[in-house]
């Protein structure tokens, strides 16, 4: 196997190139923090853009900036921080959760995977602030889409449509994404010994209040001794945050504290433990057990995810926990359940979608890891892929059989 290191885009070209005069499949990869996630693939050779790296524009005054795919998520997030800006849609890095070391991760990978965090229900996602995007497509051509601005689109917004690719259309040389100022501090509300329906209420009403809360999680009585060493052992946890300026935050806290008041004993939790309890909760790291265990990333309404659970777990042994005010489940499995069971359940809830996250190999291999599509998508998503790589070569059989 012939693994390609390009360290210019005019490189990346070339091996795109010579792979497609060969017709043979290439894996595309940064750091390889995600590499897990998805089908197998049997692909001949690899194009690791890990040392294509590096920052090409940051103008904080016009929040925004541009860096080659392969730079490090966590050193563009320092650059960020000693400007007081940051990524808001707070990306999640896989690394831990899948076995890796944590840090790892590169900013197109952030675009490929179209992560989010904590903040996804009031940020939105990568795509959301995804400016603009140099490519290197399947057709060994090279393109660009968007600008540095926010208004810069006619047309397709091929930039929004390579967010969640998993580089199956092409390869990102170049991406430029909006900046945004980080809060000044943040402070978390924990209300303590709610069942999971009755933290799905807390959730939206505090959603609803005026608290203006950025994050809201629920961490069942058997997972919330698992983050911040344990210090909130004993009793379920129904999280929610609060950021901004400090006297506004404050403010904020002592009111909703007060109007959440009926619903239970509530603990306040300080800046930095906040910061990184919003951390654990974004990467999962409650599941972070260096296990091959069945791992289900699960989006579906906030109110009626934890019924979904508990139907679950009926017929198979699930540990779960929420994020996104409850719209998105984490579940881990004791045994991997049938995966049309689990889409049955969730479609019979209100419908969702299910991703396969961590699962040894031969499952990988044995079911579908991303959602299936319904067949006129499906057909749309064959032809889309048939216009950026139309003989099949950048990752090949990822995200459906090939």
């Amino acid at each position: 196997m012939t693994t390609f290191t390009p360290k210019t885009e005019e490189e990346v070209l070339e091996a795109v190139q010579w792979v497609l005069s060969e017709e043979v499949p290439v894996e595309v990869l940064g750091q390889g923090s995600k590499r897990a996630i998805g089908r197998p693939m049997q692909t001949e050779h690899a194009i690791d853009l890990s040392g294509l790296s590096g920052v090409t524009l940051y103008e904080p005054e016009e929040l925004v900036l541009s860096a080659k795919a392969g730079t490090p998520v966590a050193e563009i997030e320092a650059l960020l921080a000693e400007r007081g800006q940051c990524l808001q849609f707070e990306p999640m890095n896989y690394g831990p959760l899948l076995g890796g070391e944590p840090g790892r991760g590169t900013i197109g990978g952030v675009l490929a995977a179209n992560l989010s965090g904590p903040r996804r229900l009031k940020s939105g996602a990568a795509r959301d602030h995804i400016l603009g995007v140099r490519v290197v497509s399947g057709r060994g051509e090279l393109f660009k889409s968007g600008g540095r601005v926010v208004k810069n689109v006619t047309g397709y917004d091929l930039s929004k449509g390579m967010a969640g690719s998993w580089g199956t259309l092409g390869i990102a040389t170049e991406v430029t994404f909006k900046v945004l100022p980080a809060p000044e501090t943040e402070t978390t509300l924990a209300i303590r010994g709610l069942d999971d329906e009755e933290a799905a209420r807390a959730m939206a009403i505090a959603l609803g209040s005026s608290g203006e809360v950025s994050a809201a999680a629920h961490l069942p009585v058997t997972v919330t001794g698992k983050v911040i060493d344990g210090a909130l052992s004993g009793k379920s946890s129904t999280l929610l945050r609060l950021e901004g300026f400090a006297p506004s935050v404050r403010d904020r806290t002592a009111k909703l504290k007060a109007y959440l008041q009926p619903a239970g004993e509530i603990d306040e939790i300080a800046e930095a433990q906040s910061r990184r309890l919003w951390r654990e909760i974004r990467d999962c790291l409650p599941f972070a057990d260096n296990t091959e265990r069945c791992i289900w990333r699960v989006s579906m309404a906030p109110m009626e995810a934890h019924k979904m659970v508990a139907n679950l777990r009926l017929g198979a042994g699930v540990d779960a926990f929420y994020d996104w005010q409850g719209g998105l489940a984490w579940l881990r499995m004791e045994a991997d359940p049938e995966p049309q069971a689990l889409r049955r359940l969730i479609t019979h809830f209100g419908g969702g979608h299910a991703t396969l996250v961590r699962a040894p190999v031969a499952t990988r291999a044995a079911v579908d890891v991303f959602e299936p599509q319904p067949t006129a998508l499906a057909g749309l998503s064959q032809r889309l892929k048939h216009q950026f790589d139309p003989k099949g070569i950048l990752n090949p059989g990822r995200m459906a059989a090939a």
